[in-house]
């Protein structure tokens, strides 16, 4: 089992910069993937950001240039650096993780979300 947790949302400007960050904790093998996604109220979750372990990355195009996914691997931990916020950035922000916990399979995690909102 792995757990997530998450920290690092907030209220912002129009403008503005949050980072966002989720550490991975539990009997972790390996972590192939991790990622952010977002649910606005009323939408479905989509896709942010994805960083695999050797560093690809992948970025919805409605982020692309604004925000920066890394991890550090030693920490088993994700950040999303995100700048030139927009109000239709506004949502819950949920990490996810694709990894091996030891004697176990592939499977995936979701964290409890985060709020973001960006608003003046």
């Amino acid at each position: 089992q792995v757990q997530l947790v998450e920290s690092g949302g907030g209220l912002v400007q129009p403008g503005g910069s949050l980072r966002l960050s989720c550490a991975a904790s539990g009997s972790i093998s390996s972590i192939a993937t991790m990622g952010w996604y977002r649910q606005a109220p009323g939408k479905q979750r989509e896709l942010v950001a994805t960083i695999t372990n050797g560093g690809s990355t992948n970025y919805a195009d409605s982020v692309k240039g604004r925000f920066t996914i890394s991890r550090d691997n030693a920490k088993n931990t994700v950040y999303l650096q995100m700048n030139s916020l927009k109000p239709e950035d506004t949502a819950v922000y949920y990490c996810n993780t694709l990894a091996r916990v030891v004697g176990g399979s592939l499977s995936t995690s979701w964290g409890q979300g985060t709020q973001v909102t960006v608003s003046s």
